[in-house]
């Protein structure tokens, strides 16, 4: 642990430190960063050089070769930037990469995820985003605020009973303790030109409503025009997973005038069948302990009359939603194979497969326990792509026109 800039941190966050550096260097976003990382990298200040290095570039290039040979880089010319937060794995930095963004800034607090990221994008993520030496390092500018937030339950049955006591509520006080308060706060300090937060299909229902409510009236109190739908991955992968997105624009900028669609759904187009290994290894076939456990447990819920069960796959239709707890019996999701045997889960390459991730992606950086998780709590990233290219259209769109504007004047 070291003191950097008055805050004790950990290596996790000097290693993010330092990355974010280096991936930013000889750009304006390398500012939050430079101070710190030079001084991990053995930077002497009176001297003005490395102690250990004659050039800066071999601190870099030289030193972590890593960093610059990962399977998704940021793009050469990129044409905005934004900013990744419960980054997961990055499903939200592939889509914003491919539609021509560099990130800025990455925050996610599960050190296996963490592993994982770093080797696909050169890239050590920040920790804990609600301290706020987490935070600081965030770059005072950027484009888009990216986020697959956890929904923490939370209450406002308080809040009539503060209103009665004259105490503050709204922004400040109905959100406070929760990890969407975290989000709010950075879209309130820095203002980015658009946000993009995705989350499970019952945010709208949970707390009969009034949790989406908060959220909502949270942001648009923010000053940001809400365009937000249920949209389901199985346009893009064989897997029925609905998730809510949730996409805002600054109406300081955009006036609420922005032209913002969300991309059209249609049936699945695309089979189970299509994603699966024909050589996987018996590791992944279930034993038949297991096997005849899980029958037996939906036998006797299906004679209480009720849906439990394990969920065998018809390989040319589309699976279940992929959960994080899939690692401990994968019932949600098998694989028949035929020939007697016992069905089979997904193989952890066949799961990022389910999720979108090319087969560049490095998914083998963990255990397959962590890999399951890592997938099932990852976004759809073809999905998220298709929003992302909307996004940027309107962006695009709209200053455009102010520019055609502007100009017949």
């Amino acid at each position: 642990m070291e003191n950097i800039s008055g805050f004790k941190i950990g290596f996790n966050d000097e290693s993010a430190i330092v990355t974010h550096y280096l991936q930013n260097l000889n750009t304006r976003f390398e500012k939050p960063f430079e101070k710190d990382a030079k001084r991990l990298l053995g930077y002497d200040v009176q001297e003005d050089k490395y102690v250990d290095y004659v050039e800066e570039d071999q601190a870099s290039y030289n030193l972590f070769p890593e960093l610059f040979s990962v399977p998704f880089p940021a793009p050469e010319n990129p044409k905005f930037t934004f900013i990744d937060l419960f980054a997961g794995i990055g499903g939200f930095r592939i889509a914003m990469q491919n539609a021509g963004g560099k990130c800025v800034y990455s925050s996610e607090w599960n050190v296996y995820a963490q592993k994982t990221y770093f080797a696909n994008y050169g890239e050590m993520p920040f920790g804990d985003i609600t301290k706020k030496e987490t935070k600081s390092y965030i770059p005072e500018q950027f484009d888009i605020l990216c986020a697959g937030f956890p929904c923490q339950p939370f209450s406002i049955a308080g809040v009539s009973k503060k209103n009665s006591l004259g105490r503050e509520t709204g922004f400040k006080d109905k959100t406070q303790g929760t990890l969407f308060f975290d989000v709010a706060d950075i879209i309130s300090r820095h203002r980015p030109k658009a946000f993009y937060l995705e989350n499970v299909k019952n945010l709208t229902s949970h707390d009969n409503g009034n949790t989406f409510r908060v959220i909502k009236e949270t942001l648009e109190e923010l000053d940001y025009s809400l365009h937000y739908q249920v949209m389901d991955g199985q346009t893009y992968v064989p897997q029925h997973r609905e998730r809510i997105m949730i996409v805002g624009f600054d109406k300081k900028r955009y006036h609420g005038k922005e032209q913002f669609v969300f991309p059209e759904q249609h049936e699945a187009t695309r089979c189970i069948r299509e994603i699966l290994d024909p050589n996987i290894d018996s590791k992944y076939t279930l034993s038949d302990k297991l096997w005849t456990y899980l029958q037996n447990y939906a036998e006797k819920h299906r004679a209480k009359g009720n849906g439990f069960g394990y969920g065998l796959v018809n390989l040319d239709g589309i699976t279940r939603t992929l959960s994080a707890r899939y690692y401990k019996d994968g019932s949600e999701i098998l694989i028949p194979q035929g020939n007697g045997k016992n069905p089979r889960r997904l193989s952890p390459r066949e799961c990022a497969r389910l999720m979108g991730y090319p087969d560049s992606f490095r998914i083998d950086q963990v255990s397959d326990v962590q890999a399951y998780r890592q997938c099932g709590n990852s976004v759809v990233v073809p999905l998220i792509a298709a929003v992302s290219e909307q996004i940027i259209k309107t962006i695009n769109d709209y200053e455009r026109t102010i520019k055609l504007g502007r100009s017949k004047r």
